[in-house]
């Protein structure tokens, strides 16, 4: 008979676990479309030596903007509340890893009950009072009928469809992806934080330029006063040279203006209440060592911190969509108990009051298989979406990288174009100024070497301001790291 019993327990077990086999396939990860093989060849044959990660110090060497990076790490909101997302994932993390492992709980419970004589409970305590098997101390209180317990309790879910390590697994890759979320939110600071403090060297700049074309325009200026003593020149020279100099001091008034303006930025992104932000005078050159080296491009993109955080979100999405997957099988559950148990005082911490329980139980989905189902499909294309977004990130990384490659190397030739077209315009300012007293240039000749002169050295500016800026991207570009 007890075989029969066993024969038709596992008869009942088949079938329960066939009712849950018919369920979806989780989709295999993808991989992101190959890099074009032409462009990589071409960046590995053209230096000698193979690249290396960058390191931030190393590759940004101004000590007063390194001091700012210091400044943002420790005072940023943004990254404050970045560094508290990544403790939030390591916390699910950590529950994960334990919900592998059997709860156990310790306590003491105390209740009582008053049964009415016409219940089961009430007819079952009158009888065992006066059955002659039971002792003294064995007899109900059938007014109030206490139950005291002490002990311990434990349950244990059997992960054998793997729902609970792919949801650790789950966890595992968001925390890890939150991790490179910070690194990236850190990469952005600091690329933030540095364009911002070139942007203000480049204002100084500009304003250095337009104090001393003013200074040499008021050279100019006398010249054309003196000739108008001995009416060499006329009273519109004059004009046209105070118009010129009004326009250059509202310039110098206006970038004032915007110095404020950037200072006032680099003072929130650093967490202090406002102040002189301390800075250099020279803007970044360009790192030509990094140009002529062999770059792998693959390598590169894929040591990003948003292209790898990507990665790890769908790797994260494919664990869900497996536990979703497993959610279809049986759940296999085990309990256990074990402690005193007695309904007097007088006998509970008698060692015939010991008890214990253990319990197994199987449970099918059934009347939920559809919840179930669209909690599958939900998984399924957020691994979609994960994957689009992971591809995503390794095209715009890609194009970046050659964009800024391509563009420092412009870069460094328009920088010498424009560097001798100042050099020319030097030499003509002297010559115009030689020419006007010799009487073989006129004022608006004058005036226009002058203007020629300002607007090349702005020029030249720019360019080195654009320059600075390709280079502060090219870090992120590049996969810096950051210490």
């Amino acid at each position: 008979m007890k075989k029969l019993n066993y024969k038709n327990i596992g008869y009942v077990i088949a079938a329960l676990s066939l009712m849950s086999c018919a369920v979806p396939k989780v989709t295999e990860l993808k991989k992101a479309r190959t890099l074009p093989d032409e462009v990589i060849r071409k960046e590995k044959n053209s230096g000698t030596e193979e690249f290396q990660q960058i390191n931030l110090k190393a590759y940004f060497t101004d000590p007063d903007l390194t001091e700012l990076f210091e400044k943002v790490m420790k005072a940023n909101p943004d990254f404050q509340i970045a560094q508290q997302r990544v403790e939030i994932a390591n916390s699910f993390l950590q529950r994960s890893k334990m919900d592998l492992l059997p709860s156990l709980d310790v306590g003491v419970e105390a209740s009582g009950n008053r049964y009415g004589k016409y219940t089961m409970e009430g007819v079952g305590n009158y009888d065992t009072n006066l059955s002659p098997n039971i002792a003294e101390n064995q007899k109900i209180n059938r007014d109030f009928t206490p139950n005291y317990w002490l002990g311990a309790r434990s349950s244990w879910e059997i992960d054998a469809w793997g729902k609970l390590k792919n949801k650790k697994i789950a966890a595992q890759k968001k925390y890890l992806a939150s991790t490179e979320g910070l690194r990236l939110l850190q990469v952005e600071l600091f690329t933030d934080i540095a364009n911002l403090y070139y942007q203000l060297v480049a204002l100084d700049n500009r304003l250095a330029i337009y104090q001393k074309n003013y200074n040499l325009q008021q050279r100019a200026f006398e010249i054309v006063l003196a000739q108008r003593e001995v009416g060499k020149a006329t009273e519109l020279a004059v004009q046209q040279f105070k118009a010129q100099n009004n326009n250059w001091l509202a310039e110098i008034e206006h970038i004032k203006v915007e110095i404020v303006t950037v200072e006032q930025a680099i003072t929130t992104l650093t967490g202090s209440y406002g102040g002189v932000v301390k800075r250099g005078k020279t803007l970044m050159p360009t790192n030509m060592e990094i140009l002529n080296t062999a770059i792998n491009v693959e390598e590169v993109i894929h040591s990003r911190p948003d292209v790898a955080a990507n990665y790890y979100v769908l790797e994260a999405s494919q664990a869900d969509a497996k536990a979703a997957r497993a959610a279809f099988y049986p759940k296999i559950d085990l309990g256990a108990g074990f402690g005193l148990n007695s309904f007097s005082v007088e006998t509970f911490f008698k060692p015939s009051s010991l008890a214990g329980q253990l319990l197994g139980g199987l449970m099918v989905p059934v009347f939920n298989k559809g919840q179930l189902k669209y909690e599958f499909n939900v998984a399924s294309k957020e691994q979609e979406i994960a994957f689009l977004n992971y591809q995503k990130s390794i095209t715009t990384a890609f194009n970046e990288l050659q964009s800024i490659l391509k563009q420092t190397r412009i870069y460094e030739r328009v920088l010498k174009l424009k560097s001798e077209e100042v050099g020319f315009l030097d030499r003509g300012v002297e010559v115009s100024n030689d020419l006007y007293l010799t009487g073989y240039a006129n004022y608006f000749e004058l005036i226009n070497s002058q203007k020629s002169k300002l607007t090349a050295e702005l020029d030249l500016l720019q360019f080195q301001h654009q320059n600075t800026r390709n280079n502060v991207l090219l870090f992120k570009a590049l996969g810096g790291k950051l210490n």
